[in-house]
C-alpha cells in the first residue's frame, strides 16, 4: 500500500494562529484569575485581623456582620433583595465616581491630572454633555435596575439563593468569583460584539461611543436596551447558575461595578488595574469587546491593540511617573 500524504494538526498557518489564540486565551484566564484570588485572600485576610482588632470582634466577625445587615432589613428577603442591592450597588458606584468627578472638574488635585489617558478633564464643551449622562445613568439605575432588581429578585429565590443564615466559605466564595468572572466576560463579550453590528450600532450602542475619552460616569452611560442586556445581565448570570449567597452577589457586584468603573475612568492610576484596554476601544471603536481580554485574544479581537503603544502601557503601574511619559504616542506623521 502506497502512505498517503494526510495533513497533520497545525500544518498550515492559519490553524497554527488559531492554535496559539486559544492556548493564549487559556494562559491569559489562568494568569488572570490566579493573580485575583491570591490578592483577594491577602487582603481578606488582612481586612478580617485589622477589623477584629479594631472592633474587638470575637468568633466569626462576617457572618456577625451580616445577621446584622439582616436584621436591619427586618429579616425580610425581599427587602433586602431589592432594597438592599439597589442600596450597595448605588452606594459603591457614587462614591467612587465622586471622587473621579472632582478630579474632572475641579481639576484638583492637579498631581492626579498627569495621569489622563488621552486630553485634558472636562471642561466647559463637556459640561452639557456630562449633564446628560448624569441624567442617562440616574434613569438606567431607577428606572431601568429597580424592576431588574425585583426580577432577579424571584429568579433567585427559584434558583435557591440563600439571604439568611450561614456564609459561604472563603474558599468556596473564591471558586464563585472564579465563575462569576468567566460567565460575565463569556456573556459580555458577546453581547457587546453583537451591539457594535452595523444594524444594531447606530440604534443602541451608539450613545455609549459619544465619550471617545470615557470618564468613569459613563460605564452606564446607555441606551437602556444596552443597560439590560450587557450592563446588568452579564454579572447577575454568576450568582443565579451558582445559586450564591446574596451576600457574595453583593460583593461580585462591588467588584464589577469597581472594575467598569476604573476601565471607563480614562486615568491610569498606580497601582491600579490598566484601563488602557478599553480606553483603546473608545477611541477607536475597535478591539476590546471583553473584560478580562480572554476572548479577545481567542478570537482575535484585539490585533490592533496589542499592535499599539497603547498595549505597551496596559501593565499595572507600579511607579509615579506616567506611563503616557515612559511610553509616548509616536509622533503622527505629516502629510506629503
Amino acid at each position: 500500500m502506497h502512505s498517503e500524504n494526510i495533513p497533520t494538526p497545525l500544518e498550515s498557518p492559519a490553524d497554527r494562529r488559531k492554535w496559539n489564540q486559544v492556548t493564549d486565551s487559556i494562559k491569559k484566564a489562568i494568569f488572570i484569575l490566579g493573580t485575583a484570588c491570591i490578592l483577594f485572600i491577602a487582603a481578606s485576610n488582612s481586612i478580617t485581623w485589622h477589623l477584629q482588632r479594631i472592633w474587638g470582634a470575637s468568633g466569626n466577625l462576617w457572618q456577625n456582620i451580616w445577621n446584622q445587615i439582616y436584621h436591619a432589613f427586618g429579616e425580610n428577603d425581599l427587602f433586602i433583595g431589592v432594597a438592599g442591592t439597589y442600596a450597595v450597588t448605588m452606594s459603591v458606584f457614587w462614591f467612587a465616581n465622586f471622587f473621579l468627578l472632582m478630579i474632572e472638574i475641579t481639576k484638583w488635585p492637579q498631581c492626579l491630572i498627569k495621569y489622563k489617558i488621552q486630553e485634558e478633564p472636562v471642561n466647559e464643551k463637556h459640561k452639557p454633555m456630562l449633564q446628560r449622562a448624569v441624567q442617562v445613568v440616574l434613569f438606567n439605575q431607577t428606572v431601568i435596575a429597580l424592576p431588574f432588581m425585583v426580577v432577579m429578585y424571584h429568579l433567585m429565590k427559584w434558583r435557591g439563593c440563600v439571604f439568611q443564615g450561614e456564609l459561604p466559605t472563603f474558599q468556596w466564595f473564591l471558586l464563585e468569583l472564579a465563575v462569576f468572572s468567566l460567565v460575565e466576560e463569556l456573556c459580555f463579550y458577546y453581547s457587546h460584539r453583537t451591539l457594535h453590528h452595523r444594524s444594531l450600532y447606530s440604534y443602541i450602542h451608539k450613545r455609549h461611543h459619544e465619550w471617545t475619552a470615557p470618564i468613569g460616569i459613563i460605564s452606564l452611560y446607555a441606551h437602556p436596551i444596552e443597560h439590560l442586556v450587557s450592563n446588568l445581565l452579564p454579572p447577575v448570570l454568576g450568582p443565579l447558575l451558582m445559586g450564591s449567597h446574596l451576600c457574595s452577589a453583593w460583593v461580585w457586584f462591588s467588584i464589577a461595578l469597581l472594575s467598569t468603573t476604573v476601565a471607563h475612568c480614562g486615568y491610569h492610576f498606580p497601582l491600579l488595574p490598566s484601563p488602557e484596554a478599553h480606553d483603546y476601544h473608545h477611541k477607536t471603536f475597535v478591539n476590546n469587546f471583553g473584560v478580562l481580554g480572554i476572548l479577545d485574544r481567542l478570537h482575535g479581537t484585539d490585533l490592533n491593540f496589542r499592535a499599539s503603544k497603547a498595549y505597551q502601557r496596559h501593565i499595572l503601574l507600579l511607579g509615579l511617573t506616567p506611563l503616557s511619559q515612559q511610553i509616548p504616542e509616536s509622533p503622527s506623521k505629516k502629510p506629503e
